[in-house]
């Protein structure tokens, strides 16, 4: 079940999230995007980290976000976009009326059921729907390390932070992929990248600061990190495409 207070925690937050959130490679939407389509639609596209990867590949973008926030930078970014506020669950768009649907870092708010119906609604026949979430490289220890503090309950023994199931309803599930890349951070911006997540935001002052000081204590220690003012950070985007029945 979705946790509503985190979820909603992003509606406060909008230049800091697009300044301090990786992007996602343009291999992700090569996947779900082989070829140019009519109309796509980015569904709870937030700042439009995903959505900026759109226009080349389609003759119509459409950003739905329920955050007014986020929205707005989305608007001032991407002047070109039709953007629109609203949710997974009620999606201000026509019966068949997109090619292709993505929902990059947001799907596990979703209410899976309704919202699959509804993607399946807005999708015209045989249309395709690709999920896309940026998580922890495995191979980065640190950076697990980091997962784990901040995200102690769902971390898993990869880093994973969210899947999607092979089985949605009214879909058929056609492939999925990891893409392994690589981001140039600096330091200030990789610590700054965690107020930006859920349980940072809704978290007490005393606690932010707890999981603020063992994330540095972890890159103090690392050979990776210790001592450096910017270094690599392992990204892994795991993208699931699939089809509407």
């Amino acid at each position: 079940m979705v946790d509503e207070v985190l979820a909603k925690s992003f509606e406060r937050i909008g230049a800091d999230y697009d300044r301090y959130r990786p992007g996602f490679p343009a291999a992700a939407a090569d996947l779900i995007l082989p070829e140019r389509v009519r109309a796509a639609l980015d569904l709870g596209a937030g700042t439009g980290k995903f959505t900026e990867l759109l226009p080349e590949r389609a003759e119509q973008v459409v950003a739905v976000e329920p955050s007014s926030a986020m929205l707005d930078v989305l608007k001032a970014k991407l002047p070109g976009v039709e953007a629109m506020q609203g949710s997974a669950e009620l999606i201000p768009a026509a019966d068949g009326s997109v090619d292709v649907v993505t929902v990059a870092q947001a799907f596990h708010w979703f209410d899976r059921d309704p919202a699959c119906a509804e993607i399946a609604r807005v999708l015209a026949p045989g249309g395709t729907l690709g999920l896309i979430w940026n998580h922890s490289d495995p191979a980065s220890t640190w950076d697990r390390a980091a997962h784990r503090i901040a995200h102690p309950a769902v971390a898993d023994e990869d880093g994973t932070t969210s899947s999607a199931a092979a089985v949605l309803p009214g879909f058929e599930h056609v492939r999925n992929e990891q893409i392994h890349w690589a981001e140039r951070i600096r330091r200030e911006d990789y610590l700054k990248r965690w107020s930006t997540v859920s349980s940072f935001l809704v978290a007490d002052d005393d606690e932010r600061a707890r999981m603020f000081t063992a994330i540095e204590t972890v890159l103090d220690a690392d050979p990776d990190t210790r001592g450096r003012d910017e270094f690599d950070l392992p990204i892994v985007t795991d993208v699931f495409v699939y089809r509407r029945d």
